[in-house]
């Protein structure tokens, strides 16, 4: 992957009095989870993770409460070490800082926004936001500037001087969120940092969210429980179970291709509509049989709903098209497929 901020390699974590043990005969006898468990009372938390997150990307660890994708994720900022592999930031190995180039890493390269945003309530959002930098001695005009500039693009100027009681959930958690962008870090850590909130504005910050990390540039790992949050915003997404990534993929891929029935029963709910798009689905341009004058034609990265749009209006196929140049077609029969999505294959 060009320009890799972040790299795991064959990441273990084990939880116990005997880890080196566990480890070991994980090797050596290949014993699963509940082995481990019983044999040396120790708990496999993360099993043999491996994956690269590029520039600006949006990554995805998503799970059910218990996955492992916290505990994987807190190995990026070295909160967890792990049992064996590595992790590389920027090119660099992380195992191998000193405690002050750790402490560099955590408080200039990387940012962490919680579910909880643990907000100190003395101290006005202003202050909130510019306490990293405080922290890094940056006077005191410097920091309050870019407080300032970071609680504006997150929509809160003018509630600089508040408390964070008087602001909104939705609000506080932007105050995070702007905290974790005042120093301008490379990375962002996003540990379920909308899930408290209500439905709508969950949606809103999404949205916001996912825009103001394309617009600086910030590869960003974001942990959730919640698929749809996973397809709605993020780049790629990592599906775990049991401490184990069970598949790695594009949204599409993920909701068209499931690894296995574990993930296809994560995507069995999920609307393809607006997801799938035409060069997923469509056939070779040679076993179109229709007339081609009459067909009517869509690009190749048009979505579902725009293809059923222009299927109920004509009874030819579908032609698929990338750069004025005819590449696939779609039939009505392979469309109601692409609608099925994500079943046996």
């Amino acid at each position: 992957m060009a320009d890799t901020v972040v790299k795991l390699k064959d990441v273990w974590k084990i939880f116990g009095a005997q880890t080196d043990e566990a480890m070991q005969a994980i090797h050596t006898h290949k014993l699963s989870k509940a082995d481990v468990l019983s044999k040396f009372n120790c708990v496999v938390g993360v099993q043999n993770a491996s994956f690269e997150v590029g520039r600006g990307e949006i990554f995805c660890i998503m799970g059910l409460s218990g996955s492992g994708k916290s505990t994987l994720v807190r190995h990026v900022n070295r909160l967890i070490e792990p049992t064996s592999g590595t992790i590389e930031i920027l090119g660099k190995n992380i195992s191998n800082l000193t405690n002050k180039e750790l402490r560099q890493l955590r408080s200039q390269q990387i940012g962490m926004v919680f579910q909880h945003m643990a907000l100190m309530p003395h101290r006005s959002v202003r202050d909130n936001v510019a306490y990293p930098l405080e922290i890094r001695k940056v006077a005191k005009s410097k920091r309050w500037a870019v407080s300032d500039h970071v609680l504006k693009m997150v929509d809160l100027a003018g509630f600089e001087d508040r408390l964070p009681k008087e602001l909104s959930g939705g609000m506080q958690q932007r105050v995070g969120i702007a905290r974790a962008l005042a120093s301008d870090p490379d990375i962002l850590l996003m540990d379920e940092p909308f899930s408290a909130l209500d439905p709508l504005i969950r949606i809103q910050l999404q949205d916001q969210f996912k825009s103001l990390v394309a617009d600086l540039n910030k590869t960003t790992l974001f942990i959730t429980h919640d698929l749809d949050e996973a397809i709605r915003i993020g780049h790629r997404i990592a599906i775990m179970k049991d401490g184990v990534v069970v598949q790695i993929g594009t949204p599409e891929e993920i909701v068209m291709h499931p690894a296995d029935n574990y993930v296809r029963e994560f995507v069995q709910g999920i609307s393809k509509l607006k997801l799938v798009k035409a060069h997923s689905i469509m056939e070779p341009i040679e076993s179109f049989n229709g007339s081609k004058p009459k067909a009517p034609r869509a690009e190749h990265d048009v979505d579902l709903d725009h293809l059923i749009d222009l299927a109920v209006k004509s009874s030819e196929a579908i032609i698929i098209t990338d750069d004025g140049k005819d590449v696939g077609v779609v039939s009505k029969s392979t469309l109601l497929q692409g609608i099925q999505g994500g079943k046996d294959e």
